[in-house]
């Protein structure tokens, strides 16, 4: 599965913090062995010695239970999405309150159905309104439902009640941590305090480097101002102040019906398929080469963002673990790692350029 954080998980090595008790460590080894665990076994050794210092720590049980059912939610979530690692995945916001036959319910659906024409697969909070919507245009094979315990309002719609794909988090946080972690695209319509909060989650994970670059439309009923309201809101007040850039701007797109929005999204896989960072380099993989033309002007337009310039060439032997993409050529490049709606500009520009 491609790392959400592109490629700064992949090149953190385990550390092995041992219990600094021999006999313990030599037992966790073993336990590890006998259980099979061929995979990534120094992983799961880190984890249990972790658990086993959460003991000696005395921690209270509030905690113990936050993190032994946070860790549970994380480990159901990641079963159920490996299943589809195949498949890029589009998640869907908005607000349950919105009724089913309003007119943002119908660009809802109509949009999920376009993208699953693609070969999406759509990812939503598994509630009703814009959720059942979209639920209903992707259709019950082709959807997520990421649900929250609450004690009012959010009951799984009945596109996704009682699929194996609905999955229940008991913590918005660990909820959050999976639409980010699977999606390629999100589609944001008109809600209320929790669209809110996902919006500028996805937002700011972007902004400061911590999640991948992707795409996110911005989609209302015909005519609509919700998302032109929210936007000169960023415009007039926080660009303003000088509290967010020009460059954040890049980050989405206004669409204003689902051919825009379909657009969108399906350009920016153009080109470009996905990045990873490896030590300082950022190598991007992309779809097809370009050509020495298109590299040239890429280094040209964007030499504020290099300490070291763009150059084209084959995968790095770190991208190894990746053997599915390996064949890819990459555009390979040391930035400076701040402006990150520079790199989404640049995606931009790769998409758009001449291949070769």
């Amino acid at each position: 599965m491609e790392d959400f954080t592109a490629g700064a998980i992949h090149d953190q090595p385990a550390r092995r913090l041992w219990t600094v008790d021999p006999p313990f460590d030599e037992r966790v080894k073993a336990l590890i062995r006998d259980w099979g665990a061929n995979k990534n076994p120094e992983l799961i050794e880190e984890m249990i010695v972790t658990a086993l210092k959460m003991a000696r720590d005395e921690m209270g049980v509030a905690d113990l239970k936050l993190i032994n059912r946070s860790l549970k939610e994380m480990r159901y979530a990641a079963k159920v999405f490996a299943r589809y690692s195949q498949f890029r995945k589009v998640v869907v916001f908005g607000s349950a309150r919105i009724s089913s036959d309003a007119p943002e319910s119908k660009v809802a659906e109509d949009f999920a159905r376009a993208m699953v024409s693609h070969d999406y697969m759509v990812i939503t909070g598994g509630g009703e309104g814009i959720m059942g919507a979209a639920q209903r245009g992707a259709g019950r094979e082709h959807s997520f439902g990421l649900n929250i315990r609450l004690p009012f309002e959010q009951q799984a719609n009945e596109i996704i009640e009682g699929d194996p794909k609905l999955i229940n988090f008991n913590y918005f946080f660990d909820r959050k941590l999976n639409f980010v972690k699977e999606s390629h695209a999100f589609a944001l319509f008109p809600g209320g305090f929790g669209t809110m909060d996902e919006t500028f989650e996805i937002l700011t994970l972007m902004q400061t480097g911590k999640a991948r670059i992707i795409p996110i439309v911005l989609l209302d009923r015909p005519g609509g101002t919700y998302w032109e309201t929210w936007r000169r809101f960023l415009t007039e007040h926080l660009f303003k102040l000088g509290l967010v850039s020009s460059e954040d701007f890049s980050f989405f797109k206004i669409a204003h019906d689902v051919d825009e929005a379909e657009r969108e999204i399906l350009q920016f896989y153009k080109v470009y398929h996905s990045a990873r960072w490896v030590g300082e380099q950022l190598v991007l993989r992309i779809c097809q080469p370009l050509s020495k033309n298109a590299v040239a002007d890429l280094n040209k337009n964007f030499s504020d963002l290099l300490r070291e310039g763009i150059v084209q060439g084959s995968a790095l032997r770190q991208e190894k673990n990746e053997p599915e993409i390996w064949n890819l050529p990459r555009l390979i490049l040391t930035p400076y790692r701040n402006n990150f709606g520079r790199f989404r500009q640049l995606i931009d520009a790769m998409n758009a350029s001449s291949v070769g």
